[in-house]
């Protein structure tokens, strides 16, 4: 919530120009005046101070600004996505690098990464192996949230971002 202009109920406030510089306590009316001269609004930054601080900002920036806070806000509170990467336990050096590639791509968004070996027969210690080394080339990226599980027909860790 911004209060801007004529909503501004202070008799003083403490103004501060366009560019930044202080222009020391005014009237509000003066301070008005000054905007609509100027072609600019007035914005108050904060409510709990006397005389309260006020600034002369170009039309539509306050509620840009609000807006993009507003939103970044939103983006903060959203629940990590997981994201799954498959391989097989026996998986050629090309692979390996594109799958690792991409793992970090996603980390480095913001996203969580399940790391999942496909097991064959007495696939299960080469499957751990793989995903050991995954982890530790993926250290700089981000770190597991658990331990490595084994079940089956598969190896599995999960990977937060940093």
């Amino acid at each position: 919530m911004i209060i801007m202009n004529e909503k501004i109920k202070a008799s003083e406030v403490l103004l501060t120009g366009v560019r930044g510089e202080d222009l020391g306590v005014v009237s509000r009316d003066e301070a008005l005046a000054l905007a609509r001269k100027l072609k600019v609004d007035l914005v108050c930054t904060s409510l709990f101070s006397s005389p309260p601080p006020c600034k002369l900002v170009t039309r539509g920036a306050a509620k840009q600004e609000a807006a993009k806070g507003k939103q970044d806000e939103r983006k903060k509170d959203q629940p990590l996505k997981l994201k799954e990467i498959r391989v097989t336990a026996n998986i050629e050096d090309h692979d390996y690098d594109t799958k690792q590639r991409q793992a970090q791509k996603l980390l480095a968004s913001g996203n969580a990464v399940q790391l999942i070996v496909k097991i064959q027969g007495k696939e299960g210690p080469k499957a751990k192996e793989l995903l050991e080394r995954l982890l530790k080339d993926l250290a700089a990226n981000g770190k597991r949230e658990s331990g490595i599980q084994l079940s089956g027909k598969q190896a599995a860790v999960r990977v937060n971002p940093l």
